[in-house]
């Protein structure tokens, strides 16, 4: 029996690949699926290299929606009303999103969901990556904004605080 999909998002996709891990999706999650809205949010910038970094990861593949119309949600963008729509077409296990509002569409609709931060635990936790605390500061460093809550609590579930 094929197993359930997972469903990524722009951002996560953005930050893992910032960090050069997209092989933790293929690690944690054997296949990830994007919507084409998330694939064309993703290639809007350094298109070339980027799209290297897809084709270099064929277990991130490019779903198209059966029912487009479906992928409208007050208030998101695009991208992520798309992975909400994709997800309910074809009763995903999770979904990889890290906006709030979406987060929180995803949760009303019975999805199940975790964000860049979560993926990051859970290859510390499979021993695929040694620690959290660097990648965080990498993806700071790079313009994602992750507050002190979330961090403080993302360093205590992995036993990385003083």
């Amino acid at each position: 029996m094929q197993e359930k999909p997972v469903i990524l998002n722009n951002t996560p996709l953005v930050a893992l690949w910032s960090l050069d891990q997209l092989s933790l999706l293929r690690e944690l999650y054997t296949e990830v699926w994007i919507p084409l809205a998330v694939k064309a949010e993703f290639l809007e910038i350094n298109t070339i290299v980027r799209q290297e970094s897809l084709d270099n990861a064929p277990w991130i593949k490019t779903v198209r929606l059966t029912h487009p119309q479906r992928a409208v949600y007050a208030g998101l963008h695009h991208g992520e009303a798309s992975v909400l729509a994709l997800a309910e077409e074809h009763n995903a296990r999770l979904v990889i999103i890290d906006e709030l509002k979406a987060r929180r569409y995803a949760q009303q609709i019975g999805l199940q969901v975790t964000g860049t931060i979560g993926v990051l635990l859970l290859a510390k936790e499979r021993g695929l990556i040694d620690a959290i605390q660097p990648p965080i500061k990498e993806l700071q460093a790079h313009g994602l904004y992750l507050s002190s809550a979330l961090i403080d609590k993302a360093l205590q579930l992995a036993g990385e605080t003083q």
